[in-house]
């Protein structure tokens, strides 16, 4: 069985970490989250994946190579201009080896989820379905595309961030559809899956069904949402097996430096080659690699870039700081500051506190 990973997005609402990688390459917990949904879809059986990029493509195929050492048979294939979720999966039906009833699965590559892949199939095999939507249910779902069903699961309508929505599952991303389908998406232009290839496929009287699956699911499109999954991955909430340790309390990789009396807790991560100074704290944070924390500096729920430097007593909450920039000591951020690469403030320039007692 083939599947098919979208990974073609900028990620913008995630700037400036998505200045020097595409968002499904961000590393969370540790890895690339499109490392763990592929450990997801080797440890449901699938063998082959199909990687559509645009953004950035090259990383993908330079981290990730054929596929061999993460258990899969691996495929790039390249928009030259932006196509739509539609148009990206139909872009990839000439590499897909199935044939025109076999089903083929589509992920989202920068969803982070705990659907169960096998279940997900089993229910489009039963219902001899076109296409099989994963849904979830949300607190508020006026901010997704959501999918009503009827008493049997098949799909009524497809109502994208409607104000009053008639009920709380969602679409969440993830799709079988029979391969037949992928082959009558028009080719060459952009093509919508939510507001043309669905809506099309109800109006003609196609049988599309949905798979309720609520167990984990988080789209990482924010700062927050990264820093949850991440914690998330760690702290063993949602498991995978690209997980590069143990679950607990923080994630420390290899080649990172941590003082002996540092704290590091609430599901960090301490990335490869990092340094922790004395005294520092680093609570529910993310360390890229080579991220430097200077002694007595306090870093909660934010997202420190590769090679940035934060300097002695400096105090982050809820902030992203861009790979090599460098906060000067006695400075204090908070809520949704973003510091771009290579920037550098001044000593003790922002605070919202006094800087006497």
């Amino acid at each position: 069985m083939d599947a098919v990973m979208l990974v073609g997005g900028q990620g913008s609402r995630l700037r400036p970490l998505t200045m020097s990688a595409p968002k499904p390459m961000l590393a969370v917990a540790g890895v690339p989250v499109t490392a763990h949904m592929l450990a997801r879809a080797r440890d449901a059986g699938i063998t082959r994946v199909v990687l559509a990029t645009s953004y950035r493509a090259e990383v993908f195929e330079e981290y990730f190579g054929d596929g061999s050492a993460h258990g899969l048979e691996l495929e790039y294939v390249t928009e030259t201009e932006p196509l739509g979720t539609g148009g990206a999966i139909r872009n990839v039906a000439s590499r897909l080896r199935g044939g025109p009833g076999d089903p083929v699965v589509i992920f989202n590559g920068d969803i982070l989820s705990g659907l169960d892949i096998v279940a997900l199939v089993r229910r489009h095999r039963d219902a001899d379905a076109a296409v099989t939507l994963h849904l979830t249910e949300v607190g508020d779902p006026r901010a997704f595309g959501v999918v009503p069903t009827d008493a049997d699961g098949r799909v009524t309508q497809f109502l994208e961030k409607t104000p009053d929505p008639p009920t709380n599952r969602i679409n969440a991303g993830c799709y079988v559809f029979r391969r037949s389908v992928i082959d009558d998406i028009p080719a060459g232009r952009p093509v919508s899956v939510e507001r043309e290839t669905f809506p099309g496929l109800l109006a003609s009287g196609v049988l599309v069904v949905g798979y309720v699956d609520s167990t984990y699911w988080l789209d990482l499109g924010t700062p927050e949402a990264f820093i949850q999954g991440s914690r998330d991955l760690v702290t063993g909430r949602i498991t995978s097996s690209a997980l590069p340790g143990p679950v607990g309390d923080q994630l420390v990789l290899a080649g990172a430096s941590v003082a002996a009396d540092a704290k590091i807790s609430g599901g960090a991560v301490v990335g490869a080659g990092a340094v922790v100074g004395c005294g520092a704290t680093v609570d529910g944070a993310v360390l890229f690699d080579g991220a430097v924390i200077g002694d007595g500096a306090v870093v909660r729920g934010s997202v420190v870039g590769a090679g940035a430097v934060i300097g002695a007593r400096v105090s982050l909450d809820g902030v992203v700081v861009g790979d090599g920039a460098r906060i000067e000591p006695d400075n204090e951020l908070r809520a949704g500051v973003r510091v771009f690469p290579g920037a550098v403030l001044g000593a003790g320039a922002i605070r919202f506190s006094s800087d006497r007692a």
